[in-house]
């Protein structure tokens, strides 16, 4: 799902369900090599997480709002508080035991 500024708040901070925000850029390198990766976790995860796309450049008052300096980022909220973040490319096994940790 396509997370913006408009839904933001209704689709991550008022979610029942943990939510990982994968913060990316069309022209990133690591993140075209990241998003398949994440759209597996969503596949797989489906009822147990959310999973929103943050494009930083369509979207850089979210960025700022999380501090996201390098791309691909990806935060997970739970409950309305940043729980876990990951800076970089990471393999679906890292970014899985993130999750498994909420």
């Amino acid at each position: 799902m396509v997370i913006n500024k408009n839904n933001f708040d209704a689709e991550v901070m008022q979610s029942d369900k943990p939510v990982l925000l994968d913060f990316w850029a069309t022209w990133c390198g690591p993140c075209r090599m990241l998003s398949p990766i994440i759209e597996e976790l969503e596949t797989e995860l489906a009822g147990k997480i959310k999973v929103g796309k943050i494009n930083v450049d369509d979207e850089p008052e979210l960025a700022m709002r999380f501090n996201v300096a390098s791309i691909p980022t990806v935060i997970v909220i739970s409950g309305g508080k940043t729980v876990a973040t990951s800076v970089g490319y990471k393999p679906k096994e890292q970014l899985l035991a993130i999750i498994n940790k909420i």
